[in-house]
């Protein structure tokens, strides 16, 4: 028997957990947050299957770029990106090719 669950996700990104830990954070304001958690505030929504698009934290994606994050956009698994640490917001969304709600809207 085949079961399902709807979701709100309109797009899926994995990020490398060891990477983002070795980072130490490096987006937002003032670059004390972490991209997974950056990612999933700016898509809005809620949390889980509720929330706008689906941010997953995996373990080691064995890269291990030097001050940078391993990224895989779920629409497209067959090119991972490298995010440098620091690098805008706006433009790791504009490379995932993510549509977000601008705050407050």
């Amino acid at each position: 028997m085949r079961r399902s669950v709807p979701s709100a996700w309109a797009a899926t990104v994995i990020v490398c957990a060891k990477c983002e830990k070795k980072l130490g954070g490096g987006f937002g304001a003032g670059g004390k947050q972490r991209l997974s958690k950056l990612l999933a505030k700016r898509a809005g929504g809620g949390k889980g299957r509720k929330a706008g698009i689906g941010v997953i934290s995996s373990k080691c994606l064995k890269l291990c770029p030097k001050r940078a994050i391993t990224v895989i956009d779920g629409a497209r698994p067959a090119e991972w990106l490298i995010v440098p640490g620091g690098m805008p917001i706006e433009e790791v969304e504009t490379q995932l090719g993510l549509r977000v709600r601008a705050p407050g809207g």
